[in-house]
């Protein structure tokens, strides 16, 4: 059993007892857009006698510079893993131990121990997934598991594709796609990276995060974004297919942490507690369609989660994906010089 000190032991003891007898009050949750399961949150309201309030945000750029810039409210946002070294390292999180608490021991041991928060000291895990293709095959029913959907788009797709707006996902892409190493910094490389973005997007219709609305009915005819979002557009229209593309794509996880300045730092800490509890990560599932990374959550899934081509990586192109982590600030400088010019 994990050593832990007399005060570490209390803290536990208090959260658990807070949680049995209902805590009071407020929790304010900053989330991505469209991600968080109301079931969810009203089932915590109704077990804690908590009002929550959520607010979306469209990028992991927004709520950081949301919440750098002070006076926002917020007790609780979800960060990819790629930004949460910057989270911790400005110092904007409380060290909130979670894996303390008493439904840590659900964490899947895959996401126990991460590079980007040692231990778990400081998140717990929302839900994770993959950056690939999607296609509507009335469009498109050639290969669609290669970053060539939008970086060479055929004919057919042309003028009719949407790109996600997120920078580290796009950039990952189009580097595997020229046989490089994220977090490169080959000259000879990352110019190949920008004349191919600054080209490709001249045959986007968009860089948007309306795919869930506008690819099931072909107003967008194909997208490089979130393998949930593609399969909740495929539960509308079966048309829909998902690619991973075979050069390299990126995994991500985003995870729950607690903001330094919460003013509501038990109820916080009383949902991470929650979330972890493999019945109300299956409703994250349900919801938003991405895995969650809570053993024992898939008994509680909906039938559609199961085998569904989203979530199940053909074998053949598991080797190809790779987490998605943070590279160090000067690297990171170069690709948001990249970016620039691509967005002019």
């Amino acid at each position: 059993m994990k050593w832990m000190t007399t005060t570490a032991i209390a803290a536990v003891s208090v959260l658990t007892f807070a949680g049995a007898a209902s805590a009071a009050g407020e929790l304010n949750i900053y989330n991505w857009g469209d991600y968080t399961s109301p079931e969810l949150i009203k089932k915590f309201e109704t077990e804690f006698g908590v009002k929550v309030t959520i607010t979306d945000y469209d990028s992991n750029d927004t709520a950081l510079a949301k919440v750098r810039a002070g006076g926002h409210g917020f007790d609780i946002v979800v960060p990819s893993a790629n930004y949460m070294p910057i989270w911790i390292n400005e110092g904007l999180l409380l060290e909130a131990r979670p894996d303390e608490m008493e439904n840590f021991k659900n964490v899947d041991p895959r996401w126990a121990d991460v590079e980007w928060d040692p231990g778990r000291r400081y998140s717990v895990p929302w839900q994770w997934g993959v950056t690939g293709i999607g296609v509507n095959t009335k469009f498109y029913n050639g290969d669609i598991n290669t970053s060539a959907i939008f970086l060479d788009p055929p004919e057919e797709l042309v003028g009719k594709l949407n790109v996600t707006p997120e920078m580290n996902d796009v950039l990952f892409a189009t580097i595997k796609y020229f046989g490089g190493d994220w977090c490169t910094t080959d000259r000879d490389v990352l110019m190949k990276v920008r004349d191919k973005l600054v080209e490709a997007k001249t045959k986007w219709l968009a860089m948007d995060y309306s795919v869930t609305d506008k690819l099931p009915t072909g107003d967008y005819a194909g997208v490089y974004y979130w393998n949930g979002a593609i399969m909740r557009s495929r539960l509308q229209n079966p048309d829909v297919k998902f690619g991973y593309p075979k050069e390299g794509y990126p995994v991500f996880m985003d995870s729950v942490v607690i903001l330094k300045d919460a003013k509501n730092v038990d109820n916080a800490k009383a949902f991470m507690n929650f979330i972890m509890a493999p019945e109300n990560a299956a409703m994250l599932s349900n919801f938003a369609k991405y895995a969650n990374g809570i053993t024992g959550s898939e008994q509680f899934m909906d039938k559609e989660m199961q085998g569904a081509p989203e979530l199940e990586i053909p074998a053949e192109l598991e080797s190809a994906g790779e987490f998605l982590l943070s590279c160090e600030p000067d690297v990171q400088q170069l690709y948001t010089r990249i970016w620039t010019e691509v967005q002019k």
